[in-house]
């Protein structure tokens, strides 16, 4: 498979020109040459910055509870399971909410879809510390969820159609601001509990803040529904797609509508869906849980809450380095491999010594949670069209996420009802082994369009 540094400089020398003869060939086209040169100033600039602050925000809602857990159980009289019942709520929004993001974005336009997902964001972080009880807690949650839900799917569709000759390092930008976004959540909600006065209400709600930045950032994308026609996104776009459909270049004109594939016939697809479920239970009881793990194995809570942030902003240089490996390797079940065994080694470590090699067991977890860069990084590479990245990320999220649901809650039901972490850590470590597994037959080189009979 071409690297995708190849295809770009196959492509970089030939742009210029292929704009200038298109707006020759066609009378009238200076307004559209102007507005062209304009998206490729400043407003691709600007869906950059909007793409990171996105992604800053998409984690903030599950990490900052996790590190306040136990305050919010007190305050809201939580029993165990009930707040593993909370810890599940996101796979489950994710789930039930994500699906139905491709269709959205046909009707009203990726944009649009996203900038109002960050609405939701920031409105359920502010709302749900002052909602009153766990149902309106959970209710404000599930909101905050729902537009992380539709931004999710969203995020690898806008990244193939407006960068499509850069999809692995403007993936790993996005999965490094995730990241960054995720560890600062983490690490950051006590200390900044304790300067708030030391109530878990504001501590969880300060970080809506950071929503209303991604609001104003995505106002300008509300109106732009189709891929903008230029150097950058339009010549490269139709490139890659001419050249898998018809060799013969820049002659075979763009490919017609396509009907939806039929996904589920796909292999490559389940193998990505489970693997992509697989890598969220890790990650979400690692969100949800393991500060109170490191907590209760005699961690102080700022202690615990740093914890957790180093295993998240490990994510923050692989989330970048990650998916420009990916793109080079024919096949990716080598970094599958890799990080699944990094995951072995911290949970084993965590089950035998989880005070005395604590730092070094959160830098192995963090290695591991890094398999959700290169899920994403997967979603783009195994399918060759735009419409087939959509279905593509909308099928392995969702069911991705439906598989994910019960991990959260089974930790918090084997933690209250065994009285230790013994059994929840033996879960986690067995969830590994399946999950190198399908990763591996994710990675293989071959496309959805390939297997999906239309």
């Amino acid at each position: 498979m071409p690297s995708e540094e190849t295809r770009t400089e196959t492509r970089t020398d030939k742009t210029e020109t292929l704009t200038a003869t298109e707006t020759r060939a066609v009378p009238g086209q200076a307004s559209s040459t102007s507005s062209t040169r304009a998206w490729t100033t400043w407003t691709t600039r600007l869906l950059m910055l909007g793409i990171v602050l996105a992604a800053f925000n998409l984690r903030p809602a599950i990490t900052s509870l996790g590190a306040l857990l136990e305050e919010v159980r007190d305050g809201l009289g939580m029993s165990g399971s009930v707040a593993g019942l909370l810890t599940s709520v996101p796979p489950l929004c994710f789930a039930v909410f994500g699906v139905t993001a491709p269709r959205l974005a046909r009707r009203f336009g990726p944009g649009a879809v996203v900038w109002a997902g960050m609405v939701a964001i920031t409105a359920g972080l502010l709302i749900r510390p002052y909602a009153g009880g766990t149902a309106g807690f959970l209710a404000a949650t599930a909101l905050a969820l729902m537009g992380i839900a539709v931004s999710n799917v969203l995020m690898p569709v806008i990244v193939k159609r407006y960068f499509p000759d850069r999809v692995g390092s403007m993936t790993g930008l996005y999965s490094m601001a995730l990241a960054f976004g995720t560890s600062i959540a983490a690490a950051a909600t006590v200390p900044v509990t304790n300067a708030l006065g030391g109530g878990w209400q504001p501590g969880l709600a300060v970080w809506a803040t950071l929503g209303v930045a991604a609001v104003l950032a995505w106002i300008p994308f509300v109106r732009h529904r189709e891929a903008p026609q230029s150097a950058s996104a339009s010549a490269s776009a139709s490139a890659p797609e001419r050249t898998a459909d018809a060799p013969g270049g820049r002659g075979a004109g763009p490919a017609p509508e396509q009907p939806p594939l039929r996904i589920t016939r796909s292999r490559t697809a389940w193998a990505l869906a489970v693997f992509f479920g697989l890598q969220a239970t890790a990650a979400y009881i690692t969100m949800g849980w393991m500060a109170q793990i490191f907590r209760d194995s005699g961690v102080s809570a700022g202690t615990a809450g740093l914890l957790l942030a180093v295993i998240m902003v490990m994510g923050v240089p692989l989330a970048f380095v990650i998916p420009r490996v990916a793109t080079r390797l024919p096949h990716q079940g080598p970094i599958v491999l890799v990080l699944g065994v990094c995951g072995l080694a911290g949970y084993a470590g965590l089950y035998f010594a989880p005070v005395g090699g604590a730092w070094a067991w959160a830098l192995l977890l963090g290695i591991s949670n890094c398999a959700f860069p290169l899920a994403l990084t997967m979603v783009g590479m195994r399918a060759r069209t735009g419409a087939g990245v959509a279905q593509l990320s909308a099928f392995a999220q969702s069911t991705g996420y439906l598989i994910s649901i019960p991990g959260p809650l089974l930790v918090g039901v084997l933690y209250q009802h065994s009285g230790g972490w013994g059994l929840p850590i033996t879960l986690m470590c067995a969830l590994m082994v399946p999950q190198i597994v399908v990763g591996v037959l994710a990675g293989r080189d071959r496309t959805v369009e390939d297997e999906a009979g239309r």
